[in-house]
């Protein structure tokens, strides 16, 4: 059982903000297919099993085949991701995981080679906003599958 502090009863204004933003972004024509990429592997990297948990869950009852999920984790060996994904999974990790030398010229270009301006400032959002999300459970130690009934998770069939 976790110990620690509930954000969201503590927080609710600034959590339902993070919220909305979370829910814009997701539901940007671009962004329907990739956000569910995008929040599992930047949760992948930021170790959040809470999110982990919920995107691989919230994917598949999108219709993600299961196999793609898996490959996630090793996107640059896997032949499963299309360019836009593949630009988009790089994007994460470069924001997710900031270089002390900052996002390089050439990593831009191959990525403004599959995103115009505005998608890839909706992308970029996107990536902070799973990135909070990421820091906010992994602090508080949310507890993987804890909200499954609220988010209608179950539907998964995943346990």
């Amino acid at each position: 059982m976790n110990n620690r502090l509930d954000y969201f009863k503590l927080s609710p204004q600034a959590s339902n903000k993070l919220v909305e933003l979370t829910l814009q972004l997701s539901k940007k024509p671009l962004m329907v297919d990739l956000a569910h990429l995008i929040m599992l592997r930047a949760s992948q990297l930021n170790g959040c099993a809470f999110c982990v948990d919920m995107h691989v869950k919230e994917a598949k009852i999108h219709g993600e085949r299961e196999l793609r999920l898996h490959h996630v984790a090793v996107w640059r060996e896997s032949q499963l991701f299309t360019p836009v994904e593949r630009a988009a999974l790089e994007w994460t990790e470069a924001l997710t995981q900031l270089s002390p030398h900052g996002i390089s010229d050439s990593l831009y270009a191959r990525v403004r080679e599959q995103f115009s301006e505005h998608d890839l400032s909706d992308l970029s959002f996107l990536i902070v906003a799973i990135n909070g999300w990421n820091r906010l459970n992994v602090a508080f130690q949310a507890i993987p599958g804890s909200s499954d009934e609220l988010f209608g998770l179950s539907k998964a069939n995943l346990n």
